[in-house]
């Protein structure tokens, strides 16, 4: 690998990218970091799994076009093959012949995408609490993930949204938008203390998402879903995913188990859409275990 620890910021497919590489003299596999989102960034992983993942793993971050520190890129141009292609040039720019893969929420589903694209470059996979964004299960999954932990008062919008002749990306749209920070908090998250410590580490990066990605995504899917294409990917695969998960949920971290051929489900018992945060030592042991 032609570079050494610190903080970059890459010339990639015509978009300036930021780069941070940690442990590059455990000379591992590089391990590369794919956040969520879409359009998140990786300022809360670097300060929790990440630096224990480093201790052992050569670990690089790198934030997609137009998410936190990279660089927008002109007339909102995001698409799932571009966000693809702008992982190859990183890792050819990089000097890496072969890499492993740890995407978190929608950073499994791009991870996904990158191993069927460019089968030769990947070594391992690890998907915690992987999304599948364009499938009409996430929109209910959210839906009903709200309405089991809401009030009364917000349980009764939400059944008086569903009993509207409305589609469940609408519903979804709506329920979104009625929902304020504690109660997104309380469904990202089992630990409230947790939640309050990732909200602030999110206040502290000045970073924020847009949404102009997932807009632009939403509008250009990939012509084939992907749930209908992971059985070609032959790498091995290790999910991590929370019990009480409202985001993306256990049902689909089930189906990729399911499809994915060579893949091994972990169920973390205490944590809800961040294991990594909220179980992070067993989060760390259970990476580690299965890159080594």
């Amino acid at each position: 690998m032609k570079y050494k620890d610190g903080e970059y910021q890459l010339f990639l497919n015509e978009i300036g990218h930021w780069i941070k590489i940690e442990g590059s003299s455990n000379k591992t596999v590089p391990l590369v970091i794919l956040h969520g989102g879409p359009g998140g960034n990786h300022y809360v992983f670097e300060r929790t799994a990440g630096p224990m993942l480093a201790k052992e793993r050569t670990v690089i971050y790198y934030e997609q076009r137009g998410c936190g520190r990279s660089d927008t890129p002109h007339s909102e141009d995001y698409s799932v093959e571009l966000l693809v292609n702008d992982f190859s040039f990183l890792v050819e720019q990089l000097g890496i012949k072969r890499v492993d893969v740890l995407g978190y929420s929608f950073g499994g589903e791009l991870a996904l995408e990158v191993a069927l694209a460019f089968p030769g470059i990947i070594n391992k996979i690890v998907l915690s609490a992987p999304s599948l964004m364009f499938s009409d299960m996430v929109y209910d999954i959210q839906i009903q993930g709200f309405k089991k932990i809401s009030d009364e008062e917000f349980s009764d919008r939400i059944e008086k949204l569903l009993s509207q002749n409305l589609t469940f990306k609408e519903i979804w749209q709506k329920v979104w938008a009625l929902a304020d920070s504690e109660l997104v908090d309380r469904f990202l998250f089992e630990d409230v203390k947790l939640a309050k410590y990732n909200r602030r580490l999110w206040e502290n990066s000045g970073l924020s998402n847009t949404g102009k990605m997932m807009k632009a995504l939403q509008g250009n899917p990939p012509s084939t879903p992907l749930e209908k294409r992971l059985n070609r990917i032959m790498h091995p695969t290790l999910i991590l995913t929370g019990a009480h998960d409202r985001n993306t949920g256990l049902k689909i971290s089930n189906i990729m188990k399911q499809e994915l051929p060579n893949s091994k489900l972990e169920i973390f018992k205490k944590s809800a859409h961040f294991p990594d945060i909220e179980e992070e030592s067993k989060f760390v042991a259970k990476t580690l275990q299965f890159l080594r």
